[in-house]
C-alpha cells in the first residue's frame, strides 16, 4: 500500500501544523481487481521517533552549554571573589528566561503573527498548544511535537543573556542582571528570534542564512556586552591591579563542556537526525579544532608560549563562527572559517581592545560579537558549491553576501540601540553598579553571603 503526504503549515521552523488531507491508494483484492478504487482518508503527519529522541537530546545538551558550562567558563575566567556571582547570574537569568519565554516569549518569536517584526500575542502562556500539537521540520512529511520545539528553542532564549554578563562581570548588581535580561530578551532577542526564523520574519523571507544563532545568539549578544561594558565602566583598579583568572582548569572544563554541549545546539537545528544533522555536525567539529590551532599558533608567533587561555578562547571563536554556518558549507569551508574567525577574534582582544581601552571582562564581544559577524558575513561565501557548500550552480553569491551583511547590521543597529536604552534606564532607576567598597570586597560575600572557597 502507498502512502503519497504533503504537509503544510506556517513555514519551515516553529510554526504551527495544521491537519493535510492526502490521498491513500488502496490495493482492492486478486478478486476485485479490475475495480479498484481510492478511498480518500484522512492522515496523521509522519512523526520520526528517532527525530524526536535526537531532539529531546540536543535541548538537553543545550542547557548543558549554560548550566555548568558557561557558567564554569565564565567562573574560571573572573577572581576568586567573583566566582559565585558569576555561577549565580548564569543560573538564575537561565532560570527567568525560561519561564519568561514559555509565558511571552515563544509567542513573540514564532506567534503565528504575518508581522515582519514580531510573533504576535497569539500564543501568550503557550495558549492553543498540547501534547498532540506539531511543529513542521525542514523536510516536508515530519514534524516533531510542538512542546519539544518550545524545549528547544527555550535553551537557546536561557543562554543568550547568560553570555551578555561576561562583559561586565564582577561590578554590576544581581538585580539589575536580571531585569536587564528580562528586558533584553523581550525587546531584543524575541524580535530578532522572529525576523530570522519565522517564517513571516523580514530577515527569513529576504534569505538570510542563519542556521544555528550566528545574528539571533552572538551578534546579538555581542553587541550588548559591548554596550554595557562601555556604559557601566571599567571595574575598579583595571589596567593596575591583578585582574588575571583565577582557575584556568575550571575555564578549560567549561570550555569543553561548551564544545560538547553545542552539538545540540548546532546539530540539533537541523531538527531532524538525518544527513544535514551530519553536515552540521562534522563542520562543529572541524571548525572548533581549526580556530583552536589557530589561536594557538598566532599566540605561539606573537607571544613565544602558547596558553591555555587562548586555546579556550579560539575554541569558543571557533564554535560562535561556525553557527549561523554549520548547515550549509563543506567541511573544507569550516576549517577555512574557523581559521579566519580565529585570527580576527584574536586580533580585536589583542589590539583593538587594548587601544579603545574598554573593560570587556571576559572578552564577550571580542569573541562572540566578532566571531558571530565573521561566521555570519563569511556563511554567504563558504555556502557556494565553489567552496564546497551545499547551495547549487544557481546560488548568487554575492547576492546573498549582501543578505548576510543586512542582517549583520539590522542585528547590530537593534541590539545596540536596544541596550543603550535600557542600560541607561536602568541606571537612572535601581543603579547599575555596586560601590566601589563591594566590588573591592568581591560579590559573592557581599551579593550573595557565600565565598567559593575556603583556606
Amino acid at each position: 500500500m502507498s502512502n503519497v503526504m504533503k504537509l503544510s503549515g506556517f513555514g519551515a521552523l516553529g510554526a504551527s501544523l495544521f491537519a493535510s488531507l492526502p490521498a491513500w491508494a488502496q490495493e482492492a483484492t486478486a478478486e476485485t481487481a479490475e475495480a479498484a478504487t481510492e478511498v480518500v482518508a484522512e492522515v496523521v503527519p509522519v512523526m520520526d521517533k528517532g527525530d524526536v529522541s535526537w531532539m529531546m537530546v540536543s535541548t538537553v545538551l543545550v542547557l548543558f552549554m549554560t548550566i555548568p558550562g558557561l557558567a564554569l567558563f565564565y567562573g574560571g575566567l573572573v577572581r576568586s571573589k567573583n566566582m559565585l556571582s558569576i555561577l549565580m547570574q548564569t543560573t538564575v537569568i537561565a532560570c527567568v528566561m525560561m519561564i519568561v519565554w514559555v509565558v511571552y516569549g515563544y509567542s513573540f518569536s514564532f506567534g503565528g503573527s504575518t508581522s515582519p517584526w514580531w510573533g504576535g500575542t497569539g500564543k501568550l502562556f503557550l495558549a492553543g498548544v498540547n501534547a498532540d500539537s506539531m511543529a513542521a521540520t525542514f523536510s516536508a512529511g515530519y514534524v516533531i511535537p510542538e512542546y519539544l520545539f518550545i524545549a528547544f528553542q527555550m535553551t537557546f532564549a536561557a543562554i543568550t543573556p547568560a553570555l551578555i554578563i561576561g562583559a561586565f562581570a564582577e561590578r554590576v548588581k544581581f538585580k539589575a542582571v536580571l531585569i536587564f535580561s528580562v528586558l533584553w530578551g523581550t525587546f531584543s532577542y524575541f524580535p530578532i528570534a522572529h525576523m530570522v526564523w519565522d517564517a513571516n520574519g523580514y530577515l527569513f523571507a529576504k534569505g538570510a542564512i542563519d542556521f544555528a544563532g550566528g545574528t539571533v545568539v552572538h551578534i546579538n549578544a555581542g553587541i550588548a556586552a559591548l554596550v554595557g561594558c562601555i556604559v557601566i565602566g571599567k571595574r575598579v583598579g583595571y589596567g593596575k591591579d591583578n585582574m588575571a583568572p583565577h582557575s584556568m582548569v575550571l575555564t578549560m572544563v567549561g570550555a569543553s563542556m561548551l564544545w560538547v554541549g553545542w552539538f545540540g545546539f548546532n546539530v540539533g537545528s537541523n531538527l531532524e537526525a538525518n544527513g544535514g544533522a551530519t553536515l552540521a555536525m562534522i563542520n562543529t567539529f572541524i571548525a572548533t579544532a581549526a580556530a583552536t590551532l589557530a589561536w594557538a599558533g598566532l599566540e605561539g608567533i606573537q607571544r613565544g608560549k602558547a596558553s591555555m587561555l587562548g586555546a579556550a578562547s579560539g575554541m569558543v571563536a571557533g564554535l560562535v563562527a561556525i553557527t549561523p554556518a554549520c548547515g550549509t558549507i563543506g567541511p573544507m569551508g569550516a576549517i577555512a572559517l574557523g581559521v579566519i574567525a580565529s585570527a580576527g577574534c584574536y586580533f580585536f582582544v589583542t589590539v583593538v581592545k587594548q587601544k579603545m581601552q574598554y573593560d570587556d571582562s571576559l572578552d564577550v564581544f571580542g569573541i562572540h560579537g566578532i566571531g558571530g559577524i565573521i561566521g555570519a558575513v563569511l556563511t554567504g561565501v563558504f555556502s557556494a558549491a565553489a567552496f564546497g557548500g551545499v547551495k547549487g550552480d544557481d546560488y548568487a553569491m554575492m547576492a546573498q553576501l549582501w543578505i548576510q551583511i543586512e542582517g549583520v547590521l539590522i542585528t547590530i543597529v537593534w541590539s545596540g540601540v536596544v541596550s543603550y536604552v535600557l542600560f541607561k534606564a536602568i541606571d537612572a532607576t535601581i543603579g547599575l553598579r555596586v560601590d566601589a567598597d563591594t566590588e573591592r570586597q568581591g560579590l559573592d560575600l557581599t551579593t550573595h553571603g557565600e565565598q567559593a572557597y575556603h583556606s
